[in-house]
């Protein structure tokens, strides 16, 4: 946040912090069947652009359903999972390019071999406790979100419901956007998995009117744990625009921290600093809920308590960055 780093130079000095520690990221992407060549093509190119991300980022990526010696997908999924539960990631993204379908009780993703529904993928990834980013981009995807929505989860869906049951081109646009800057809503430098989101839904109904066509597919995010899912059109920028019944917190925040190609500054971050950030940021946003319930001065009060740690956290980066070229030309003395 470019105001956040603003602060930081109104504000005391922080402590120095870690050194700054790689990226610990895994990410599974899994092509299901395609069932026509014209679709094999398609889904084929949006998991080379999830790979190209993942080099970028330089995270731990598997790739399921490309290759032609197996023909059980599904169990190949549960024994990648397997492998990385006994050395868990950070944090987790698995991407599920390709069909859907929707029986009106249970959805499915359409594999090689057995498909996998939603209740299948939630018990597969049931030992995980880390944070998970669950995208998929299929047809009937809808019902995923509520049998895989929980803390620290982030799920997306290319339709909002079971019954959007035509091609999906969602994942299309998603994948495009998840490593393009241009959909950094918030000028920090980088584009985090709500933003790319933000922008492949926009992109997918810009198709659907360029066609004269109504649209079939109405993508979904869910990360604060309730199941429901908030439609894109429900945020103004990064913010949701409307409040849920329940006074729960908004959908969005969450997303937001998820970022695969992080900025320079980003980068600058240790692995705790990254984690303190994330919590202060998810303080920040459960207090501008509930800023009608106080007064100014106590919510002014409150937000200091927020902001001056956020500030010390960017601040410690910005030493960071400056002191690396300095430590380099030490090592580099005979």
């Amino acid at each position: 946040m470019i105001w956040l780093m603003t602060c930081a130079l109104l504000l005391a000095p922080a402590d120095e912090s870690p050194a700054p520690e790689p990226a610990d990221v895994a990410i599974i992407v899994v092509v299901g069947q395609p069932g026509e060549a014209k679709y094999a093509e398609l889904f084929t190119q949006w998991a080379e652009r999830w790979q190209t991300a993942a080099e970028k980022s330089k995270a731990n990526l598997v790739t399921i359903g490309l290759d032609d010696d197996r023909q059980d997908d599904a169990a190949r999924l549960e024994e990648t999972v397997a492998g990385l539960v006994k050395q868990p990631p950070q944090s987790l993204w698995l991407v599920l390019i390709g069909h859907g379908t929707f029986d009106g009780k249970k959805a499915k993703f359409n594999l090689r071999g057995p498909d996998i529904t939603a209740a299948d993928l939630s018990q597969t990834l049931a030992p995980f406790s880390c944070r998970m980013a669950i995208i998929n981009c299929a047809s009937a995807s809808g019902p995923f979100v509520n049998k895989l929505s929980g803390p620290d989860r982030v799920v997306i869906s290319a339709t909002q419901s079971g019954f959007e049951y035509n091609f999906a081109r969602f994942g299309e646009y998603l994948s495009q956007a998840i490593s393009d800057t241009s959909g950094d809503l918030d000028k920090d430098g980088q584009t985090s998995l709500l933003e790319a989101w933000l922008a492949a839904a926009k992109q997918t109904q810009t198709y659907y009117e360029s066609q004269s066509q109504l649209a079939t597919e109405h993508a979904l995010l869910d990360d604060n744990g309730d199941g429901k899912g908030t439609p894109a059109d429900w945020f103004r920028g990064i913010y949701v625009n409307k409040q849920s019944k329940d006074g729960s917190l908004p959908d969005g925040t969450l997303a937001n921290q998820f970022v695969l190609i992080p900025s320079e500054d980003e980068s600058q971050l240790s692995t705790e600093a990254t984690r303190q950030r994330d919590q202060l940021e998810l303080q920040l946003a459960e207090l501008r809920l509930k800023k009608s319930e106080f007064s100014e001065e106590d919510y002014l009060a409150r937000l200091q308590e927020i902001l001056v740690p956020l500030a010390k956290i960017y601040q410690a980066g910005e030493k960071s960055e400056e002191t690396q070229p300095e430590a380099e030309a030490e090592s580099s003395d005979p």
